[in-house]
């Protein structure tokens, strides 16, 4: 079976590097020293599961190991997507499209789905938008099938 392949913008693999940086070198640390506090607290009390401080801290070493295995995953089969000039959209491009021909003017750059934020401009291309504009130009339009009905996107520009 291939290997799977993540897609990030440079950028996007620099944010994720730095998010599995912070959480080895100091969200573990930290944990790991309030396991130990709650653990002697405990020492105290008949079993160290009656202590809160104790399943919260607990809780949150799963939460951090389980996020530090996501992205390093992500790291391993990251493919970083070049940011391109390009007459089509595809992986890495921006682009202006407007609900409709006359609508407000959305940009978005197109991602991989690790980075997706649309909010801030950052459209998957596995999202139903970006999907609809993979392999179009400046001047198609294309039809998104949303819950609410479909919606036609006019693309001003490709960059």
């Amino acid at each position: 079976m291939p290997e799977q392949v993540t897609f990030v913008t440079a950028q996007g693999l620099k944010r994720i590097e730095q998010q599995l940086h912070q959480l080895r070198t100091v969200d573990r640390p930290r944990v790991i020293l309030q396991l130990k506090e709650a653990l002697e607290q405990a020492s105290a009390q008949a079993s160290p599961l009656e202590n809160p401080d104790y399943a919260a801290a607990k809780n949150e070493q799963a939460f951090i190991e389980g996020r530090i295995q996501q992205l390093e995953s992500i790291v391993k089969t990251a493919v970083v997507i070049e940011e391109t000039t390009a007459e089509v959209v595809g992986l890495g491009t921006k682009v202006t499209v407007t609900e409709g021909e006359y609508g407000t003017p959305e940009h978005y750059h197109v991602v991989g789905s690790v980075e997706a934020d649309p909010l801030h401009g950052y459209i998957s291309n596995a999202s139903p938008l970006g999907r609809a504009l993979m392999g179009h130009k400046a001047g198609d339009t294309v039809i998104v099938n949303a819950p609410d009905g479909d919606i036609e996107f006019h693309i001003v520009s490709v960059e």
